[in-house]
């Protein structure tokens, strides 16, 4: 289902014209700081549906003709556009705080709509916006807040405000405002915070007891514990290299030998990383990296077409690294293949055995960070054939 910004215009994305509060000439028009790049960010790499909701007390009246007010708005859209920014939709009340219209912020008359639609997930969206009046809108339709606090104080709030302010509990607001901030960059830091979803996964044989967590569009943070001091550094590689956070927590029968612990550590974690891809809409799909690490160079291609096929074309001359065979880095890569799904190609050449395989895992997840980014553009399942 998807998700939605109800986005406040004058105060959130545009600076509001004190005392008067109307824009009524493009030369006023003063943007946000910053809001353009971290909207556009927005856009790019989160899945939300940008509405616009604004009160423009007595638009169409003397006190505020449309034929100043249209020219203005339309120039804030179209700029917005040229970044990619576009509202599905703009709804814009015109009433006065007296006439307490329905439609007009907080009341939810012509937002009705999205409620009973079973195409949007209201309790995942959000209501952006400078005045105490968006934060009741956000209470009204069910979703959170983000309110724009720039020296706003209740001194400053409107009577409108103050009214409204009477009649709620603090504890309410607490539940419904998610962020106070008046910094873009915090919202689009927030919201991505929100849309990173983590995934777990655990399995458990008589061999091994594994427990992996991933979130696909994190910070690269890592927390490891194989019993295999070398393996472990490599995962890491991994996490940081690709910016995924990872956390491993696998007990195995080292006492045996090491290939159960390194095969069903790839297997879980290429199971929980194709889980987290869904139904790959919107993914660029291809990942490849040429990678340099002193001696060694390693080069990696990456399809998360729904083929498991690993094309191997490397050599170690040494039986282990640290306490991992190097017979099972193949085998790391091949059972990670089969459980994501993914066609995998490894080459890499080197003098060092220890610089030619950490060069590899950089490498992989390299191409793997390149592969995973959504293009919204073509915010399709990347195939001709429609299907993976």
């Amino acid at each position: 289902m998807k998700k939605i910004l109800f986005i406040d215009r004058d105060g959130t994305i545009i600076e509001e014209n004190p005392p008067i509060y109307q824009i009524d000439s493009i030369e006023k028009i003063t943007f946000l700081p910053k809001v353009i790049y971290f909207l556009s960010k927005i856009v790019q790499e989160l899945d939300y549906d940008l509405i616009m909701v604004t009160n423009q007390d007595g638009l169409g009246t003397n006190k505020f003709p449309e034929k100043i007010f249209w020219p203005i708005h339309n120039h804030i859209l179209n700029l917005l556009k040229t970044e990619g920014i576009n509202f599905s939709s703009v709804f814009i009340d015109k009433t006065f705080p007296e006439e307490k219209s329905s439609t007009r912020k907080p009341g939810i008359g012509m937002l009705t709509s999205y409620l009973n639609s079973k195409e949007y997930d209201i309790s995942k969206s959000f209501v952006i916006g400078d005045r105490f009046t968006d934060v009741l809108l956000a209470k009204n339709l069910g979703c959170q807040s983000i309110w724009i606090k720039k020296n706003f104080h209740f001194k400053n709030f409107t009577k409108e405000e103050k009214d409204y302010y009477s009649t709620i509990n603090e504890k309410i607001l607490k539940k419904i405002i998610s962020l106070k901030t008046d910094n873009w960059k915090k919202i689009y830091e927030y919201l991505s915070s929100m849309s990173n979803k983590k995934f777990v996964y655990e399995r458990t044989t008589s061999e091994t007891d594994i427990k992996i967590s991933l979130s696909l569009y994190g910070k690269g943070r890592y927390h490891i514990q194989t019993g295999l001091g070398f393996f472990d550094h490599l995962l890491e590689q991994i996490a940081f290299h690709s910016s995924i956070d990872i956390n491993i927590k696998i007990k195995g029968d080292l006492y045996i030998d090491e290939h159960h612990t390194i095969e069903d550590t790839a297997i879980a974690l290429g199971e929980v990383f194709n889980q987290s891809l869904g139904n790959k809409k919107g993914l660029e799909r291809y990942g490849f990296y040429i990678l340099p690490m002193d001696d060694s160079l390693a080069t990696v291609a990456l399809d998360l077409g729904g083929r498991s096929k690993l094309l191997w074309k490397t050599k170690f001359f040494r039986q282990k690294i640290g306490k991992v065979p190097t017979e099972m880095f193949y085998h790391f890569f091949k059972s990670f293949c089969l459980s994501a799904k993914c066609n995998l190609y490894i080459n890499a050449i080197g003098i060092n055995e220890h610089h030619k395989i950490e060069s590899i895992f950089k490498c992989f997840a390299k191409a793997i960070k390149m592969a995973i980014q959504k293009n919204f553009i073509k915010n399709k399942i990347p195939s001709s054939k429609g299907f993976l």
